[in-house]
């Protein structure tokens, strides 16, 4: 049965995906990496550890598929928005305005995230992770509101072609994928005020959060398939459709690899196709375990984390968590050899900001943008 049909249930896979994904970033990264220090002869947690940083430039690893996981997942949220949005007797022109003051309202935490309150203009960062899902997500929202399906499909694959083309044919280069000398560098060098995270590179820069629209786009398909009542499509089905899906999108950013590489910091449209296609598995598995067979109860952990996502993202910022855990468990791990030691610190760091989250779940506290 789906748990999601059920009155005034959510649709409890997408929190717990996003809780998942956003545990890496909580912590768990690293917890992976000291797990693999202690076994420093293993090949299987040596390739795992090294899956638990981002790659220099061209390629994939695990560490690379979080981000636009989480912006995939936005997307599958937002058909549902609509609808209760729609329920509620909204105009087209109140759901744009809302749409509109999310995406800036993330803008803006973006800046907060990048140390504005220093008041240090000139070398204070503008683009930001919270920058990019909330532009990607508001343009992608603009166009699923405004167009029918079909018309996305084809303004999605004009998105990613185009983008490719002109990173291939405009820059007056041999290399134009290079990190010198790409067309996305050259664009955020000239527009974009400040430091740029790289010197001469943005990875969250003006240009390269073009083909992210798409990311948030597909994410967005991907809710509307869940929105089919069983008559017209039962759970196991859009399951299936969902595997297809991520076959072929996996499929396609492979062999367009060979021809534009896939790569993070440019968001290049291989690295969309492929990401999309780990990332509608990823769905696909919890929606099915979750919402399809009602077997949530072991979601739980993850849901307090998928709840407020973006509030543990900016506390980190904030608050020194570390320290916190160190008063906690520090005198415990000065008593083991540094490996354990370290192991232990950074499960004392994912505890205590899990029972944070825990805090503001019992209190009924979700920071909601």
């Amino acid at each position: 049965m789906e748990t999601h049909k059920k009155k005034g249930i959510r649709l409890m896979s997408l929190d717990a995906l996003r809780g998942f994904d956003m545990l890496f970033i909580m912590g768990l990264s690293a917890w992976i990496v000291s797990l693999g220090n202690l076994f420093p002869d293993s090949t299987a947690m040596a390739w795992l550890s090294r899956q638990m940083s981002h790659v220099e430039w061209h390629g994939l690893t695990h560490h690379d598929t979080i981000f636009p996981l989480f912006l995939f997942v936005a997307g599958i949220s937002f058909p549902f928005s609509l609808v209760k949005q729609r329920s509620k007797g909204r105009t087209t022109g109140e759901i744009y305005f809302k749409i509109i003051k999310r995406g800036i309202v993330l803008v803006l935490l973006g800046f907060v995230y990048n140390g504005i309150f220093r008041l240090d203009f000139d070398t204070m960062r503008y683009a930001s992770v919270l920058g990019r899902i909330g532009l990607a997500w508001m343009f992608s929202a603009l166009l699923f509101v405004r167009f029918k399906t079909k018309i996305n499909i084809l303004i999605s694959w004009v998105i990613l072609i185009g983008y490719w083309l002109v990173l291939w044919l405009l820059p007056d280069t041999t290399d134009p994928y290079s990190f010198e000398n790409n067309l996305v560098g050259s664009v955020d060098r000239l527009l974009l005020p400040g430091r740029l995270n790289d010197k001469i590179f943005d990875p969250e820069g003006i240009l390269s959060t073009t083909p992210a629209i798409v990311t948030a786009m597909l994410g967005m398909f991907t809710g509307q398939l869940v929105q089919l009542t069983d008559e017209k499509c039962t759970g196991n089905k859009k399951v299936f459709y969902m595997l297809i899906a991520s076959v072929i999108l996996i499929l396609i950013g492979w062999v367009w690899s060979y021809v534009f590489p896939i790569n993070k910091k440019l968001w290049s449209s291989s690295f969309v196709c492929i990401v999309a296609g780990y990332s509608l598995l990823m769905f696909a598995l919890f929606y099915y375990v979750i919402d399809v067979k009602g077997f949530s109860g072991w979601s739980f952990f993850f849901r307090v984390v998928g709840l407020n996502s973006i509030t543990i993202y900016l506390a980190q910022r904030i608050v020194n968590f570390g320290q916190i855990s160190n008063f906690f468990f520090g005198g415990l791990a000065s008593k083991f050899p540094e490996d354990v030691a370290s192991l232990i610190n950074a499960t004392g760091y994912i505890a205590v900001c899990w029972l944070f989250l825990y805090f503001l779940y019992k209190q009924k506290i979700f920071l909601k943008v």
